[in-house]
């Protein structure tokens, strides 16, 4: 029989509590919410971060930007449509879906629409019985790639638009495409809205309230019972916000919580109706997650045109595109142009599997791997939120600290001096965005060196600047609206590269260029080599044209700088001017007139092909010129009109616009505006000229 004695008693005690303590599980209270956070579908978005925008329609047989809308349905006949080599080319570079302009602003349709006679089945392609949103759709479940589409609110065909009626044909015209053609992850509205049309043979200017003509919280919640995943795109989301600009760039700190305001005091935020400067940054504690969205395309236009195909983006601007947009906590979105034949050409999917290289020899290997790490703090001291979480490749592990603090600090120790030029840092957004400043420290000469500090981390942060060498860097947390929560800590480094050569024209018409190696340069538009002429000093180039410049060093090159400039202004002179800003050869300084005309004496005859416009490219939007009607003159008495039109998205997308003419022998030009920004005084970086 067992006595149970005094020390008996006390062993029973120790091992009951060594029983009791062992099976007791760790209790660490979760991390509360911060702020306004994230809905399911847009925790989904910020997932994907690239995908590609797809503009294909009238436009691509016209050599347009924007269409009229009196454009005939019979010009629409691709002779090679392709949907899986366009889809296989965006999935091939990494993106994870697709966006498709099933109707851009001129109404045509890319689907047998039931709403309007001005859609696809009336054109050739395939004897009227194509469905182009069906083959993208299609090749998409194919791939894995998800769908998103494009339906432009304003319709310059529909003699309805402007009138309650065409509200219900917009309407019908989203049902047919979010019911008919499967599951889609992005509804695109874009923010154009109003203006001169076909309108159904009006050819008329019509205006809208924008803030209150489509009933954007009706035509939200169709949406939303249709596509309950989707997120909605606009300058206002819902769900998803512009960052203000076409040229590929978010701003920096790029909050993902947004308040958007109306352009006009009292009215009511809309699409094209906001304060859209503001979207570059979004506000730090504003009252939506609105994250941004980048947008810009691989050309520079959003529609194929044959006269850019010298200007394909490079791997490397794309590369940068990607560290300004996805690199700032922004998603990217890379508009891709099919040509006449429906297929992305050969230059363009160059580009895209360069840019795919570039990263993927960047992002493969990660130098954090097999370090060690501690942190300041970790909370509850448990594992579930220790440090280490942050180097897996899990990003639903967390690390984590206590409440109270907001300034913590992580210490990553490799295994060996590591030379790295890229970090990457993601919080944990499901839980709000909390951090508001952060900074870098490598270890070197035994102290602690910053060599990067900014505000915002979201979704992901990029940093990428010159080559760093240490044993062991340190991130820390250095203003936080709540206790910091990330994900992810990892290091990379970049293969270095050569630059481009920086192009400067004097006003003698001198070319200087810049660059970190032997440059090499074309004038006959032909593409730079190491058999091309060295660049030894300054090159003599008053009559403009094409150039086209490379560095060289060693086996190395950098990417094909192409620049076309036109005609040197040094014996122009711009007639009853204030000054001479529109011919300085300088964009940044703006030029303004007030009877919205600018007249310039070549102080010679010259033979003109081409017109060359360049928006200012600094302040304000106002005076930029939408409408335009060029003149030539011999005798500045007589005058010629030499072109008339509009400057397609000039507002959203301010590049130089290129107008060819009939080659035409003049010694005065004249530029009016027919309608500018707001109706206000003309105003412009630079006028120049293309000659024979």
């Amino acid at each position: 029989m067992f006595t149970i004695n005094h020390s008996n008693k006390r062993l029973l005690f120790l091992l009951i509590a060594i029983f009791f303590f062992s099976c007791k599980k760790e209790h660490v209270s979760p991390p509360k919410p911060f702020g306004i956070v994230p809905h399911e579908r847009q925790i989904a978005w910020h997932d994907l971060e690239f995908y590609a925008f797809i503009h294909f329609t009238i436009n691509t047989f016209t050599d347009k930007e924007w269409g009229f809308g009196d454009e005939s349905p019979t010009l629409f006949n691709p002779s090679e449509f392709n949907a899986e080599q366009i889809v296989r080319t965006a999935k091939n570079a990494g993106m994870k879906g697709l966006v498709l302009t099933a109707k851009h602003h001129d109404g045509f349709c890319l689907w047998p629409t039931k709403t309007t006679e001005h859609n696809i089945s009336k054109s050739p392609y395939k004897n009227g019985e194509g469905d182009i949103v069906q083959e993208i759709a299609d090749a998409c479940r194919k791939y894995d790639i998800k769908l998103g589409l494009y339906l432009s609110p304003w319709d310059r065909n529909n003699a309805a638009y402007g009138k309650p009626e065409y509200v219900e044909t917009f309407r019908a015209q989203l049902t047919e495409l979010l019911t008919n053609y499967g599951e889609v992850f992005e509804v695109w509205f874009d923010g154009a809205n109003g203006g001169d049309g076909y309108y159904g043979g009006a050819n008329e200017k019509r205006q809208i309230d924008r803030s209150t003509y489509y009933d954007w919280e009706n035509t939200y919640a169709l949406v939303r019972e249709l596509q309950p995943n989707a997120v909605i795109f606009s300058d206002v989301g819902p769900d998803v916000r512009w960052v203000g600009t076409e040229a590929g760039f978010s701003g920096d700190p790029c909050w993902h919580r947004f308040t958007p305001e109306g352009l006009e005091p009292g009215v009511e935020p809309a699409p094209g109706q906001i304060k859209y400067w503001e979207s570059l940054n979004g506000t730090r504690e504003g009252k939506f997650w609105l994250p941004a969205e980048t947008n810009t395309s691989i050309r520079p236009g959003w529609f194929y045109h044959e006269s850019e195909n010298d200007q394909v983006k490079s791997p490397e601007k794309l590369v940068d595109t990607h560290y300004a947009s996805i690199g700032h906590g922004t998603s990217f979105i890379l508009n891709l142009t099919p040509d006449k034949r429906g297929l992305i050409p050969d230059t363009d999917i160059s580009a895209l599997n360069g840019f795919k290289a570039i990263l993927d020899s960047t992002f493969n290997t990660n130098l954090a791997e097999g370090s060690s790490i501690s942190a300041s703090n970790v909370r509850g001291t448990s594992k579930k939120y220790s440090a280490n979480n942050l180097l897996d490749t899990d990003n639903t592990t967390l690390w984590a600290v206590e409440d109270s603090v907001k300034k913590p600090s992580v210490v990553v120790n490799f295994p060996k001096e590591t030379t790295f030029n890229v970090v990457n840092i993601r919080e944990y957004i499901p839980l709000g965005q909390r951090v508001w400043g952060w900074a870098l420290d490598r270890w070197e000469n035994n102290e602690w060196v910053e060599f990067a500090a900014a505000e915002s981390i979201g979704n992901r942060r990029l940093w990428r600047g010159s080559l760093q060498t240490t044993k062991k860097i340190r991130l820390r947390i250095t203003d936080a609206g709540a206790a910091p929560i990330l994900s992810t800590l990892s290091v990379h480094k970049e293969p270095v590269r050569l630059t481009p050569p920086k192009v400067y024209r004097d006003t003698t018409g001198l070319l200087y260029l810049e660059s970190n190696g032997k440059i090499k340069y074309t004038l006959d538009n032909t593409e730079p080599n190491t058999t091309s002429k060295e660049y030894l000093g300054p090159i003599p180039f008053v009559k403009g044209g094409i150039l086209k410049t490379k560095t060289f060093d060693g086996d190395k090159e950098s990417e094909t700088q192409t620049s076309l400039l036109g005609y040197s202004p040094n014996k122009w002179s711009c007639i009853d001017c204030l000054n001479n800003h529109a011919i300085d050869e300088n964009s940044s300084t703006p030029y303004s007139s007030p009877n919205k005309e600018v007249i310039v004496d070549f102080g010679e005859v010259l033979n003109v092909s081409q017109l060359l416009m360049t928006p200012a490219t600094k302040g304000k939007k106002e005076g930029m010129v939408l409408n335009y009607a060029y003149y030539g003159s011999t005798d500045k008495t007589n005058w010629t009109l030499l072109a008339k039109g509009e400057f397609s998205n000039i507002f959203n997308n301010p590049i130089m616009q290129v107008t060819p003419i009939k080659k035409t022998s003049m010694k005065y030009l004249k530029l009016v505006a027919e309608r500018t920004v707001a109706d206000k005084p003309l105003r412009i970086g630079e006028l120049s000229v293309v000659v024979d």
